[in-house]
């Protein structure tokens, strides 16, 4: 071996071990992120559905809300993150308010609201600005559209239809209704395959050293969560 290739083995070995120095170094703020979008993904569950479902004009204008309070947060370095992720999060808070606040009743036109972000979320990774946000509404829309696709796939969306309608006082046997269908060997298995992408997707972006990449974990992986909750209370309604 040459001096000069014992020279370039070494750099490469010192650069090597820096990176990872300061990815042990940054790891700890890559965890926030992937909690923050875990937790960004429910609020729409337990925050916005009942404001939404009585209040669906509130719910739209909070969406100015959480976009100030991103921006702001965004100038400052010390909080860049959480306003970065606050702005991406302020799509999927737009599209929940326009889909369940007026348009609940149609199943097939909710990924098409979900995804009204997405083209400027895509333009925003073109040009590697906000990338935090603009993955977790990415890794969002993902985990709503595989969830949609279980719906189709075991052709829950009658009940959907029907749950829409209902007083929610009369809900309970449309909701047991599904849940046998989900029960069945075909809703298991298509659960099963689902649940293990969301999971491959999830544990492929979180070997990324990259804060965006784990924004994008959180939101995918955090799917399973709310799904799973929506399934214990349609088993206890």
């Amino acid at each position: 071996m040459t001096s000069s290739s014992t020279s370039n083995y070494s750099s490469q070995v010192q650069n090597a071990l820096l990176d990872l120095s300061s990815w042990q170094n940054q790891k700890p703020q890559a965890k926030r992120v992937f909690f923050a979008a875990s937790f960004l993904v429910s609020i729409p569950v337990f925050f916005q559905a009942p404001i939404v479902r009585l209040f669906p004009w509130l719910s739209l204008g909070l969406t100015t809300f959480w976009i100030v309070l991103g921006w702001l947060l965004y100038q400052r370095p010390q909080t860049r993150w959480w306003g970065d992720i606050l702005l991406g999060f302020s799509w999927s808070w737009l599209a929940g308010s326009i889909y369940w606040g007026w348009l609940r009743w149609e199943p097939l036109i909710h990924i098409p609201v979900e995804a009204i972000g997405l083209p400027f979320a895509l333009w925003c990774v073109w040009r590697g600005w906000a990338l935090v946000g603009n993955y977790f509404y990415l890794g969002s829309l993902l985990g709503t559209a595989i969830t949609d696709l279980y719906f189709y796939l075991t052709e829950l969306i009658p009940y959907w239809r029907k749950l829409m309608h209902v007083d929610p006082a009369l809900a309970s046997p449309i909701f047991h209704s599904a849940l046998d269908r989900m029960q069945t060997l075909w809703g298991i298995s298509w659960a099963i395959v689902l649940v293990n992408l969301l999971l491959a997707v999830s544990f492929w972006s979180l070997r990324k050293r990259q804060f965006h990449w784990w924004a994008f974990a959180g939101a995918v992986l955090s799917t399973i969560l709310v799904d799973s909750l929506f399934w214990i209370a349609a088993y206890f309604a």
